[in-house]
């Protein structure tokens, strides 16, 4: 078992990656931990709500599942955390598949920007309501941001509205890897790069935005030289990835 990083603060940054569930196309729903030298522990989304364990799709239909040890709580516990160790959680948007476990970290600082947070709570509600119970809970505290912010040395928030509105993205500046962008659902996957020509997916709700973000994280890819890029929904390039309790560092 993986200790905590606060027990050892001379290590440097680790990034994580949890798998929280399988889409109905097959692919990956992924959530994130930064762990930083000074103690700070970051995780970037929740996954499936948890009542969701154990379900299936019947034969012959395509459906989301979350298996034994996918969920959030049980991804932590095997590097030996609980939701309590999560110091900040940012919130990349409040789908179904990223939001369902957010009531179990009352006292994190939840980090979100104020456009997706104001989109949630007034005319695009109905498609966040699954998760409502979840990121809505009274005991939740939110932060709004606005717009790309650095969140702490080496951990970047992108604005990258299009999906939704109000969608981010995440860079960090990892110590050996160097830097690292997780697309979350901006750039889904890796044939959709060329803003030009990447298909637009069914929830996505606003084209031009999509192309828009798709366009400035490929411009970012090329400035920072990105080698390492994250996409959100590849399940093909996933299983290339160090998956938990393997890190990048």
């Amino acid at each position: 078992m993986i200790e905590p990083i606060a027990a050892h603060v001379e290590l440097q940054m680790r990034l994580f990656l949890f798998r929280l569930g399988t889409t109905g196309s097959g692919s990956p729903a992924p959530g994130y931990l930064v762990q930083t030298a000074d103690g700070t522990n970051i995780l970037i989304d929740t996954g499936y709500p948890r009542s969701m364990l154990g379900a299936v799709p019947p034969p012959g239909a395509s459906g989301p599942s979350v298996a034994p040890g996918e969920t959030i709580d049980q991804q932590l516990a095997g590097l030996g955390l609980s939701p309590a160790d999560i110091h900040l959680l940012v919130c990349t948007h409040l789908d179904v598949d990223h939001a369902g476990n957010h009531d179990l970290f009352p006292t994190a600082e939840l980090i979100i920007q104020r456009a997706h947070y104001e989109s949630a709570h007034t005319g695009h509600s109905p498609r966040f309501a699954a998760t409502r119970d979840a990121w809505g809970h009274p005991a939740l505290r939110y932060r709004l941001v606005e717009g790309d912010t650095v969140l702490v040395p080496g951990v970047e928030l992108i604005a990258t509205s299009g999906h939704v509105p109000g969608h981010q993205s995440v860079l960090l500046r990892l110590p050996e890897t160097g830097p690292v962008l997780l697309t979350i659902d901006a750039i889904p996957h890796v044939a959709q790069l060329d803003p030009e020509t990447r298909t637009i997916g069914p929830h996505d709700m606003d084209e031009a935005g999509v192309r828009a973000s798709t366009r400035k994280l490929v411009d970012l890819i090329a400035r920072e030289y990105i080698q390492l890029v994250i996409f959100g929904h590849d399940a093909a390039r996933w299983q290339e990835l160090r998956q938990a309790p393997e890190f990048y560092a």
